[in-house]
């Protein structure tokens, strides 16, 4: 007899799978419509070879769409899909950059789920360039509490829903330089921080809050191609401001700053180089803090394992795209360091954090130059896994 939570989670894989027939469903509907009548053997086969080989013209918009799966032990077994869409403006290469815009589901055995949404589109000529991302999550997110030393072990397992919309919509004021506004809205609520357990004391934004931060921002990007830069600059000047006049539970000001630069050093290699600051001045909950470690920078650590009011980091990455003795696969080996503190004056050596390691790259799509990573990241405290479509950064 399968007793409460054998049914709840029986009956969370069925919505699961259901969720992931709903997602791939307008692929498979389009892709048959588009096909000629022939066998299902070879319509399977041609499914197949879409992945795996880049027969399609350069100016035509490409559609990626595979499973993924991962592990850890907050979440147990996380399974989902992705599905990207890359094309040009007006489907014209030569005139007009790469855009992505991607979407992601997941669920968890442990009954976690969550959408993601991410886009980075830019029109034709680039007169605009909109640039954001969309989460919708009920996961847990481990604190380890504020500051430069917090201890990694035990930490508190928040459960709760989030939910996250950030938008810069910039326009071109010169070649490769834009400006424009930025809206960031922020949801935590129906939390559970710790449970019964939780020995430390509660932080601010513990029982949930939503905030609303409206800002300005400027871009200067001569990038050609955001998935796999092999040449080019990046560089970013923000500052959101979260207020509750307009609706924010908390008021504070984010000033963020980002630096990137490339270099083709011939060969299929190339170097890059990333650094950035964010600074939160004023009363924020603890899920807006400035927060260390994720899938581009700082690979190796949990996101928010380290958090605070000032965080610094800088990393270098070494591509070979591809490989010497290969078409297809490539390889990076990347290196970083940061630190978080409560105020600049309060930034020391020996509270800098290192994140290193190796990854393989596939090239999936030849004629947009775009590459499938997976990346090792190493840390003292151990190692994390990455698969993603695109560069790191």
């Amino acid at each position: 007899m399968v007793g409460k939570e054998g049914e709840a989670r029986l009956m969370f894989m069925r919505r699961l799978l259901l969720s992931l027939f709903v997602l791939t469903l307008p692929a498979y509907v389009t892709y048959l419509l588009a096909a000629p009548s022939d066998s299902t053997d070879r319509w399977f086969n041609r499914l197949i070879a879409q992945f795996t080989h880049d027969d399609r013209p350069a100016d035509k918009p490409r559609f990626l769409l595979y499973p993924t799966l991962g592990y850890s032990p907050e979440t147990s077994w996380e399974f989902g899909a992705a599905g990207s869409i890359l094309f040009h403006a007006k489907n014209d290469p030569q005139r007009n950059r790469l855009s992505e815009v991607t979407l992601f589901g997941f669920g968890t055995l442990r009954a976690q789920y969550g959408i993601w949404l991410d886009n980075a589109i830019y029109t034709d000529r680039d007169q605009w360039i909109v640039l954001g991302r969309l989460r919708f999550q009920r996961f847990p997110l481990l604190y380890y509490g504020v500051g430069p030393e917090a201890p990694a072990k035990a930490p508190t397992v928040v459960n709760g829903t989030y939910f996250l919309m950030r938008q810069r919509a910039f326009h071109r004021l010169a070649p490769n330089w834009f400006f424009g506004p930025e809206i960031d809205i922020q949801s935590l609520s129906r939390v559970d921080f710790g449970g019964e357990h939780l020995t430390r004391p509660l932080p601010p934004g513990a029982e949930g809050s939503t905030n609303f931060g409206i800002g300005m921002g400027t871009v200067y990007d001569s990038r050609p191609n955001m998935l796999n830069t092999r040449n080019g600059w990046f560089a970013e000047l923000s500052w959101l401001h979260y207020d509750r006049a307009w609706g924010s539970d908390y008021g504070f000001n984010l000033y963020f700053a980002e630096v990137r630069r490339y270099k083709n050093m011939g060969r299929g290699q190339v170097l890059a180089l990333q650094a950035l600051g964010s600074i939160v001045e004023g009363e924020a909950p603890f899920n807006q803090l400035s927060l260390m470690g994720n899938e581009s920078l700082m690979r190796g650590y949990y996101t928010g394992r380290y958090r605070d009011r000032h965080y610094y980091a800088a990393q270098a990455e070494y591509r070979f795209l591809p490989l010497p003795f290969s078409k297809y696969l490539g390889a990076a080996a990347f290196f970083g360091v940061g630190a978080v503190a409560p105020s600049f004056s309060a930034l020391s050596l020996r509270h800098v954090r290192w994140a290193g390691g190796v990854g393989l790259r596939y090239l999936i799509f030849p004629k947009k130059d775009i590459f499938v990573r997976f990346d090792m990241g190493l840390t003292r405290e151990g190692p994390a896994f990455y698969l993603f479509t695109g560069e790191a950064f």
